[in-house]
């Protein structure tokens, strides 16, 4: 009985031993990037509001730079106390936290498994 039993056991782990056999599957993994950076604009043509806007909640600030994006997105590179800082305005003159700024603004990842 005990020889049964034993030979039993023997053969239901090499029968699990088999089942354990992992066949790799290949996985291809592409990544796609698309970027639409802000174009850098003449600070003439940034919009009375956008100005009237930094003038406002920025008074002792001044415009460095200025780029928009495809949505009319402002960037801002402003000095403010000897301080350069960067913020993100709309064509109205809202402010908008960076994380606001629409995805086509920023580069973007996105992954495609096959």
């Amino acid at each position: 009985m005990k020889k049964l039993i034993l030979a039993v056991a023997i053969v239901a782990s090499g029968l699990s031993t088999f089942a354990l056999t992992v066949n790799p599957i290949q996985t291809e993994i592409s990544t796609v990037s698309i970027s639409e950076e802000f174009k850098e604009i003449a600070l003439e043509s940034l919009p009375a509001e956008v100005t009237a806007a930094v003038a406002k909640d920025f008074s002792t600030a001044t415009i460095s730079k200025a780029y928009v994006n495809s949505s009319e997105q402002y960037k801002l590179e402003i000095t403010m106390d000897g301080t350069d800082n960067v913020v993100y305005a709309d064509k109205d003159g809202n402010w908008l936290k960076a994380s606001d700024v629409e995805a086509p603004a920023q580069d973007t990842e996105e992954t495609i498994e096959e």
